[in-house]
């Protein structure tokens, strides 16, 4: 039982770093900040968050070869 209860652990880890590198909780983090920091702001949906940070990627451009 106890290998079973590591290897759930593991992987479980494991899925969370994959999905840190993949910006699964950006949105969840980024509202978590605009609350703390600047509460009279407005909060955009998920989908308003995505386009704004893919159009800044676009506009700067870091860490990529094209």
């Amino acid at each position: 039982m106890c290998i079973i209860s590591g290897a759930w652990t593991m992987l479980r880890a494991c899925w969370v770093y994959l999905g840190d590198i993949m910006g699964e909780r950006d949105y969840q983090k980024y509202v978590q900040y605009l609350e703390r920091h600047h509460p009279c702001a407005p909060v955009p949906t998920e989908r308003e968050y995505w386009r704004m940070r893919w159009a800044e990627q676009d506009l700067n451009p870091k860490g990529r070869c094209c």
